[in-house]
């Protein structure tokens, strides 16, 4: 032949029984892919081992195998659509060109995972062979979702599954960033296209995985914080999020995400609380802003005693050695802001709570080991802990941490209060 094949300088070329003769283009390379489809029927066993012992070039032609060769621009530009389409397609399109096309192809079957399954596996097969083909599975399921508005609803829904499968089988070549990012496309979110392929793929991942296995993807694919922007601009709120999801189903996902919601929110009153007492706010200021937070964001009582406490003792200035410095500085900031835990604690369950608070930060921090009996102690002073409170922490408490030693450091207060109730 008048062209001659490109080799690379200093490489022998090694030279095989040929089955099919070496193509010096995408549509004769893909034309021949076709032809072993059609030679096996469609056997992706059988083809498998056609394609192993062929003499295709495949390190030239990795993208048509799959998908697409984007030649010079002078030449004329082929979309090539083997496994994934059966044939060639018109550039830019996924409409058949003209030439080869087999019927076996993942987008002619039925949508449904035990037919889609075996194109996973067989896909798998070949990349173990030829590993270098990884980088043209990338690129040809990133081009994939970039278009997602010209396959049809049917096909797209068998892309999606493709793709779950292809997590599921832990399919080397298809990291999730370069899934997930490239369908951010706007026109593409906007028309929905987006929202309704991700919601095929949850669905039939979590068939065979657990809802951490799907989390840990989207956090490779750095969008586990941004599942909102799957969604077309104007239903862009949590509540179209959680009804959405839970008529899919997916529940699960719906949890998840009101859990992150609210992590979040807590995570903004803790700062916002932390501003205010570090630069000395007035009490009532103070008060405010919390009430306010907690309607804003629906925050469990307890949840807020516990926050309320953390702020104030992460605002006290340590002293590194110095045990009666730190006992000081604890105290003065809990008589300082006794009127706002007073304002939180309204029920003896949460003043249990602030118990249990107390003595946890207690057992875990050294320098505070010694201070509970004297937390406990101002914080009765202060009234923000009932007598009864106390009394049933001592007698019935259930967290175990370091509770001996503390029931033993808060017993002559516990029996000062048991006979002041005797002379009462």
């Amino acid at each position: 032949s008048s062209k001659e094949r490109p080799t690379l300088g200093g490489t022998r070329i090694k030279t095989r029984k040929r089955n099919i003769a070496a193509p010096l283009d995408p549509a004769a390379f893909s034309d021949a892919v076709v032809q072993i489809y059609l030679d096996n029927a469609g056997d992706l066993e059988l083809i498998a081992r056609s394609i192993e012992s062929s003499d295709l070039n495949f390190s030239r032609y990795g993208d048509t195998f799959f998908e697409a060769s984007f030649p010079k621009p002078a030449e004329k530009l082929y979309c090539l659509f083997v496994v994934f389409t059966g044939g060639r397609t018109q550039p830019g399109t996924t409409k058949p060109d003209e030439g080869d096309r087999h019927p076996y192809s993942i987008i002619e079957c039925e949508p449904k995972r035990e037919v889609i399954l075996p194109s996973v596996i067989y896909i798998q097969k070949i990349l173990r062979r030829r590993p270098f083909l990884i980088k043209n599975l990338e690129n040809v399921m990133r081009k994939f979702l970039q278009s997602l508005e010209l396959f049809e609803e049917n096909e797209r829904k068998k892309l999606a599954i493709f793709t779950a499968l292809a997590f599921s089988q832990k399919l080397s070549g298809l990291p999730p960033e370069t899934v997930f990012q490239p369908l951010l496309k706007d026109n593409l979110v906007a028309k929905g296209l987006v929202l309704s392929f991700m919601t095929d793929f949850f669905k039939e991942y979590l068939i065979d995985n657990s809802l951490d296995d799907l989390i840990s993807i989207l956090k490779r694919g750095k969008i586990e914080d941004n599942l909102l922007d799957f969604f077309p601009p104007t239903k862009r709120s949590n509540e179209v999020f959680s009804e959405h999801f839970s008529k899919e189903g997916l529940v699960a996902l719906v949890e998840y995400n009101e859990k992150k919601i609210f992590e979040v929110k807590l995570k903004e009153m803790k700062s916002a609380l932390t501003t205010q007492i570090t630069e000395e706010a007035d009490t009532s200021e103070v008060i405010e802003t919390v009430k306010l937070r907690v309607r804003d964001a629906k925050l469990p009582d307890s949840e807020v005693v516990r926050v309320v406490w953390d702020v104030l003792m992460d605002a006290v200035q340590w002293s590194g050695k110095n045990q009666q410095q730190n006992a000081n500085a604890a105290l003065r900031q809990v008589k300082t802001w006794a009127e706002l835990l007073n304002t939180f604690c309204t029920t003896g369950k949460l003043e249990l709570e602030l118990m249990y608070k107390v003595q946890m930060q207690c057992y875990e921090d050294a320098k505070l080991m010694k201070l509970f009996p004297e937390i406990i102690r101002s914080l009765y002073d202060q009234d923000v802990l009932a007598e009864d409170t106390i009394l049933h922490w001592f007698r019935k408490g259930t967290n175990s941490k370091g509770r001996q030693t503390f029931v033993k450091a808060l017993e002559p207060f516990v029996n000062w209060l048991e006979e002041a109730e005797e002379e009462e």
